[in-house]
């Protein structure tokens, strides 16, 4: 049976480290408190849960812009045959069988295509 660590350096002054100078300060463990969280100790950190930082970034002043293919717009048409989507782009999937006025801040090729062909009308806003 192999000898333990523990009776190994029993009656040693430095059990392995060296002089009694080594393993002094934070820089033999990798810097003090909390630093390298996101550099060398990252790893270390997000098995306990304490990760910052590499989650991504969101521009502020990014806005989202709803989407809605051609498809859903028989569904949309009020009485007047007018649809107002404000600030959606439209895009041209699905099939449209009503001529409808669409009002939107976006169309794609093919759904100003698709509107045009089934006698509609498109209004950029």
């Amino acid at each position: 049976m192999p000898k333990s660590k523990l009776k190994k350096f029993r009656g040693s002054r430095t059990c392995g480290g060296g002089t009694h100078k080594n393993r002094r300060g934070g820089g033999s463990r990798g810097g003090r408190g909390n630093a390298g969280g996101c550099k060398h100790h990252f790893v270390r950190d997000m098995m306990r849960g304490r990760t910052m930082g590499k989650d991504g970034f969101t521009r502020p002043n990014a806005r989202e812009i709803e989407i809605v293919n051609v498809g859903e717009l028989d569904s949309m048409v009020s009485d007047d045959g007018k649809i107002d989507l404000g600030r959606a782009k439209v895009l041209g999937g699905g099939r449209l069988t009503k001529a409808v006025c669409v009002t939107a801040s976006g169309f794609s090729a093919a759904a100003r295509e698709k509107i045009e062909e089934a006698g509609g009308e498109v209004v950029v806003s």
